[in-house]
């Protein structure tokens, strides 16, 4: 059995941000033809908008994304410096497809190769970089479903770092918007210096990133295309207006103005009819609950950081928490423990599930507390 705790009243949740003025009425999602596609906040991981996100399919270069969030992190623990020089593999060199133009044999920066991935979509750069980052391409590949799992993705599998089509090697959209919404939250100093890039050059050639919508929409300031005959025109972008970041992700459009169209509607969807607020401070203690047979009697419950949510522009008055707590917790507690969830509702949908911890630790209470707390329970 679980008993329901409101935490705070709705009174209450109005004092943790501004009301908007006026409330818009929220329209359906845009309707798109694509195979699949996604709306995703970036910080809470809701999704505001979805087609089909979770259904497998062939990523082409969003593949990178993985790959540059792998090697964001090797930069960030310092297994990997951007002077490093890279050899390059007679099987780098040789790859098809979009390239940085790497030439076998010559020695190229890491900061290069990753200017060369994000921007120009090179997969030269893209095998050259995960060759000397796990020693080959399998390797890699190996090391990139590590990471999947370790960034929840659900529906994901790699065979290489490039996105060459491959039977075994698919994404979902929500899993392409799960891993660009992590590589920019968890190194947000290097997603600035590589993914804002519109051109870059190499070699004395000048390529300009594919992602027009860098040029031609507020607040995007990076993303990933990809494209093969097979997986069509895809896109994932990301844009922040207002402290608020948004993910949009198509799949299996039909031309590259029909994957920008999309992105273009998605984005401007969320950013016209959602706001993202902040309901509890980070460490906050959002409500007691009981502890039977310890030193103490209540323990604190608290979210793992700040609580934010995204709602429909306008309605933050009609937003309602509720958190889902055992009926009965026995000591001993440690700090941390898991103790159960709470829900974020918009009428009658939830918007959000945050999980709830012991905000510290109770230990087992002496012979006295533990007689005590036995007779109550009796009649409890």
């Amino acid at each position: 059995m679980n008993k329901c705790f409101r935490l705070l009243s709705l009174g209450l949740l109005l004092l943790s941000g501004p009301l908007m003025a006026a409330s818009l009425p929220i329209p359906d999602p845009p309707s798109l033809n694509v195979v699949s596609y996604i709306l995703m906040d970036a910080d809470s991981g809701q999704v505001l908008a979805a087609s089909s996100p979770d259904k497998p399919v062939e990523p082409a270069s969003i593949t990178k994304l993985m790959t540059t969030y792998i090697a964001f992190e090797a930069l960030s623990e310092g297994d990997l410096a951007l002077d490093d020089k890279v050899t390059v593999s007679e099987k780098a060199w040789r790859m098809g497809g979009s390239s940085m133009f790497i030439e076998v044999g010559k020695q190229v920066s890491v900061e290069n190769l990753l200017h060369g991935i994000i921007t120009a979509s090179g997969n030269d750069a893209t095998v050259a970089l995960a060759e000397y980052i796990a020693g080959s391409e399998d390797s890699f590949a190996g090391y990139m479903n590590q990471y999947a799992d370790k960034l929840g993705l659900e529906n994901s599998n790699f065979v290489n770092s490039t996105g060459w089509p491959a039977e075994a090697h698919y994404m979902s959209a929500h899993d392409m918007a799960r891993v660009l919404a992590a590589t920019s939250r968890d190194f947000p100093d290097l997603y600035d210096q590589f993914f804002h890039q519109k051109e870059f050059t190499y070699n004395n050639i000048t390529q300009y990133n594919r992602n027009s919508l860098l040029w031609t929409e507020e607040g995007v300031d990076g993303g990933k295309t990809g494209h093969t005959e097979t997986a069509g025109y895809c896109l994932a972008s990301s844009a922040m207006r207002d402290d608020t970041r948004l993910i949009a992700v198509v799949t299996g459009a039909s031309s590259e103005n029909a994957r920008i169209s999309a992105s273009s509607a998605l984005l401007n969807y969320g950013f016209r009819f959602f706001n993202t607020g902040q309901l509890f401070d980070d460490g906050e203690v959002l409500t007691e609950i009981r502890v039977w047979k310890g030193d103490t009697k209540t323990v604190p419950v608290v979210a793992d950081g700040a609580v934010q949510v995204t709602y429909p522009r306008g309605r933050r008055d009609e937003l309602t928490t509720t958190a889902k707590l055992p009926e009965t917790l026995m000591a001993p507690v440690t700090k941390g423990q898991r103790l159960g969830r709470l829900e974020i509702k918009y009428g009658d949908r939830v918007l959000q599930t945050v999980p709830l911890y012991a905000g510290e630790a109770i230990d087992k209470g002496g012979i006295f507390r533990s007689l005590t707390d036995n007779i109550i329970m009796l009649f409890k």
